[in-house]
This record gives structure tokens, C-alpha cells and sequence, in this order.
């Protein structure tokens, strides 16, 4: 399907780790096959992962609509189409190829690789890789397991399995650096990045006696600070990971009233990502955003009202939360 054609690897807005160490890991393994490949994003590689990207071929998304024609797509890390863009969406109605962990992903490629028990596309990418004899080179190695990294939160968060550390051990007997990983990622923050947690965790507001805990980014914050959309990535932990809180919320206002909803949960039994679905989001069992481009004065108390008829649910389920 993709014999002659060149291959766009779509990853999604606002990339992660996870994104981006699928683009480059599948990036590097097409074109040792012989394959002509470019990564395609809406927004630029984070600084924290350009370490990954060195040597490959990142385009945005107007420089990738230009000759689409003669391109094929394969879609990483994406639940649906739109996650790459609207543009990308229009321009590659029909991927040749999905690869994806998230338990709302709507199966959208003539070719579905999902499976909802990873914790991370990365870790499906390695997986496959393995099993077919696909050769991994350190730069894939180091990108698959700066994903898995990620997408597990140190290995920590409820997606964790045994299999994320068989393969984590794999990938660092064929070349992957945990400590520079570790640094690259966790050790490079900028001040402007501590004044915006610094704002972040000064909103904080308790909810559903004190089960959901919302902090709040204001229009103009990255100005303000010095940051980039980037830099978001992590804040909504601080939120989840307080004691008694179950479900963490980060609500980043953008101009013209829209509002970016981050939602996190300690439980995947609480399901976030059917909230996010009553807004045209999703995601994950424990990790779900949503968009809503006009927030009107009733979309707090909406969200609230929806957050706690979810844990009501729960519990009248017996489910352990």
C-alpha cells in the first residue's frame, strides 16, 4: 500500500513524547526499508524532545499539505483523524495506516493497529518491531523508550505492566539511554516553566467534596511567563496527585472564550475519558482532554456537574474508587 508513495507519519497537536517517539522510531524503521518518509505535526517538536528528532524530517502542517497528492499517511498516536488537524484530516481522509493505544480511537485507517492495553504507542511500536525482526537502532530504541517513558509517567501510572518493563529492557540493550532520557525530559525545565506551575497551583480550587481538584491557566499566560504551550505538559499531575483527590483537572483559556480541558484520574475505573466524550474529547481511561471553542459562564458548573455524576456512578457501582 505504500510501495513508491512517500509516507506522512502523522502525529497529533501539541506533541508528547509518546507522539514523537512513535513519528521518529517509525520514521527510522520505513526509511531503512527503503521507504521516503516525513513527520508531519500542527505544532513543533517540544524542546525538550528535539534531542529525538535530530536527522529526521519534520514538517507543519501547511508545508505537508503542499503535494499531499502523491503521499500516503500513517496516523501514530491519534484516537481520531482530527487529532492531527483539521487540515490533515481534509488532506488525508483515508490513512493507509493507524497505530494507536487510546481506548477511544475510532479505528479510521484501512490498516488498524490498536491495542488499549499499552500504555503507550511506543510500546505497540516495539512490540511489532520485535516480533517481525525489524532492526532497532539506538536513535529507535532511544525514541521508543523515551515514549514508553512518558506514557507510563515513570513507570508509575495504572497502564504500567510487565510487558512496558520487558520492553523498556529490550530497548536499553539495543542502545537507549535512561539517564539521558531522564535528563533530556525531566531535567531541562525552564524558570518561565516554574512560573507558570507557580500560577497553576495558586488556582487551585477543590470540587465534589474535595474529589476533583481544577487549576486554571488564563488567556495571555504564556506571554506572560515566557512559555509555550509546551510547557503545560505535567501541571494537571499536581492536581491529581494530591491526597483524597481523584480526578484532576487542568482548564487552559484561550482567546475568543475557548476553553483546553486536561483530565486525569488515579482510577480507570472512573473512566475520564467519557467525560471528554460529552465534549467531543477523549482519550484514555485516566487521561482525557477536550477542546470547546466558545465557554460560556455555565461550562465550569457544566464540567463540575459532569465530574461528579461520573463518581456518583462509580461508587453506586461498588467500584473501589
Amino acid at each position: 500500500m505504500i510501495a513508491g508513495r512517500t509516507v506522512a507519519v502523522v502525529g497529533h497537536a501539541r506533541p508528547d513524547g509518546d507522539c514523537i517517539g512513535s513519528q521518529v522510531a517509525l520514521a527510522h524503521a520505513l526509511s531503512a526499508l527503503g521507504h521516503e518518509v516525513v513527520c508531519v505535526n500542527a505544532d513543533p517538536v517540544p524542546r525538550r524532545l528535539e534531542f529525538l528528532a535530530r536527522g529526521i524530517a519534520f514538517q507543519r502542517t501547511d508545508e505537508a499539505v503542499v503535494g499531499a497528492e502523491s503521499r500516503v499517511a500513517i496516523f501514530v498516536d491519534c484516537a481520531d483523524p482530527a487529532r492531527g488537524g483539521e487540515q490533515i484530516k481534509a488532506r488525508f481522509p483515508n490513512p493507509v495506516g493507524v497505530i494507536d493505544h487510546h481506548i477511544s480511537n475510532a479505528r479510521y485507517g484501512a490498516v488498524n493497529v490498536i491495542d488499549t492495553q499499552a500504555a503507550a504507542t511506543c510500546e505497540i511500536l516495539a512490540g511489532v518491531f520485535l516480533d517481525a525482526g525489524v532492526p532497532i537502532d539506538p536513535r529507535m530504541a532511544q525514541a521508543l523508550y523515551t515514549g514508553i517513558l512518558t506514557d507510563t509517567g515513570q513507570f508509575r501510572f495504572n497502564a504500567t505492566s510487565q510487558r512496558c518493563f520487558v520492553l523498556a529492557g529490550e530497548l536499553v540493550a539495543r542502545g537507549a539511554s535512561p539517564s539521558e532520557v531522564g535528563y533530556q525530559i525531566y531535567e531541562r525545565e525552564t524558570a518561565g516553566k516554574m512560573h507558570l506551575l507557580q500560577r497553576f497551583l495558586a488556582s487551585l480550587r477543590f470540587e465534589c467534596d474535595g474529589k476533583v481538584c481544577i487549576g486554571f491557566l488564563p488567556e495571555g499566560i504564556f506571554v506572560e511567563t515566557g512559555t509555550k504551550t509546551e510547557d503545560t505538559e505535567g501541571l494537571v499531575d499536581y492536581a491529581r496527585c494530591i491526597e483524597g483527590v481523584e480526578i484532576g483537572v487542568l482548564l487552559e483559556r484561550r482567546a475568543g472564550g475557548g476553553v483546553k480541558a486536561s483530565l486525569r484520574s488515579k482510577d480507570p475505573a472512573i473512566r475520564v475519558d467519557r467525560i471528554a466524550a460529552q465534549y467531543a474529547g477523549g482519550g484514555h481511561a485516566c487521561a482525557a482532554g477536550l477542546s470547546v471553542t466558545s465557554a460560556g459562564d455555565d461550562f465550569y458548573a457544566g464540567l463540575v456537574a459532569a465530574l461528579a455524576a461520573r463518581l456518583a456512578q462509580v461508587a453506586a457501582e461498588h467500584v473501589k474508587i
